[in-house]
């Protein structure tokens, strides 16, 4: 069951004439997304040639839009997925929401903080789902793929995974690559993001073909300790976590900026205790969290 995404999404791309925005277009079209325009004011009324990815060796034309709003009025998106520059990203998002789009995933990274914290505010008072920034997209295997994950490393299953990494997305995904995914989402590891570890949880918890849910967070923040206590009240199916970055060294920066860690708060040790105190069974690498949802599920 797709989270957030289904197989009937339309999905707009903003920035998409841009070579990141041209590749990841490639890619989610061979994994069947409805990609139905792009954005892009300085090529409004054009049109660029994809391969359709049915192996058929076509294209297909997908048109440019001048704006979202144009783009949401001509094709009745429900998605779009931003792949500007850190600068503009915030004009980027508060144009999708006042168009309308009801799920807007944020691929940048290197977005200031500030501005993210302005136009998740804002997208919270339009009723606007934000998925990022800084954030891989999130996948419903066989049905769609919006963002950069890649589409050929697993099949559909009954696993639902929340991560904050994009690497270990990825990686979990192959390990358990013979059971498949319901759905995979990305939640991205900056301070402030749209969608949190709770929102994912609870939705991946609801869904009636996820039978296993796997979380993966890493050092910094309270996130996954928050994740822990809502797991205690309210989530039933089997969680199995994974908390990366125990070898980190105190107060350093360890990739994504909401990775740093001060003593003793944020630590991996401090989030593996909270989620097995809640019941979560945690590895201590993907290759051992991996075996833990594996053997669950048999």
């Amino acid at each position: 069951m797709a989270i957030f995404l289904t197989a009937d999404s339309k999905v707009i791309v903003q920035g998409m004439t841009g070579s990141e925005g041209s590749k990841h277009t490639t890619r989610m079209l061979a994994s069947g997304t409805t990609v139905v325009g792009g954005v892009n004011p300085r090529k409004a009324g054009t049109s660029v040639e994809f391969p359709r990815g049915d192996g058929s060796g076509l294209t297909v034309a997908i048109p440019v839009f001048g704006s979202v709003a144009q783009a949401v009025e001509a094709t009745k998106a429900d998605v779009s997925v931003i792949f500007v520059p850190p600068a503009f990203t915030k004009a980027a998002v508060i144009e999708a929401v006042d168009a309308g789009v009801p799920l807007i995933v944020i691929i940048t990274e290197g977005v200031p903080v500030a501005d993210t914290a302005e136009f998740f505010a804002y997208a919270q008072a339009k009723g606007v789902r934000l998925l990022g920034p800084n954030c891989p997209g999130l996948i419903s295997p066989g049905k769609s793929n919006v963002g950069i994950i890649p589409s050929d490393i697993t099949g559909p299953g009954r696993i639902g995974l929340v991560s904050k990494s994009g690497t270990l997305t990825y990686q979990m995904m192959y390990e358990l690559r013979d059971l498949g995914f319901s759905t995979a989402v990305g939640i991205g590891g900056d301070p402030i993001i749209g969608t949190t570890h709770i929102d994912a949880l609870a939705a991946v918890a609801a869904a009636p073909e996820t039978d296993l849910i796997v979380m993966i967070g890493e050092i910094g923040g309270d996130a996954e300790e928050r994740a822990a206590a809502y797991i205690t009240e309210h989530v039933t199916k089997p969680v199995v976590g994974y908390v990366a970055g125990f070898t980190a060294p105190e107060g350093k920066t360890m990739g994504h900026a909401g990775a740093i860690v001060s003593g003793s708060a944020g630590t991996a040790q401090a989030k593996k205790e909270a989620l097995e105190a809640a019941g979560v069974k945690v590895g201590t690498t993907p290759t051992e969290t991996a075996e833990l949802a594996r053997a669950l599920l048999s």
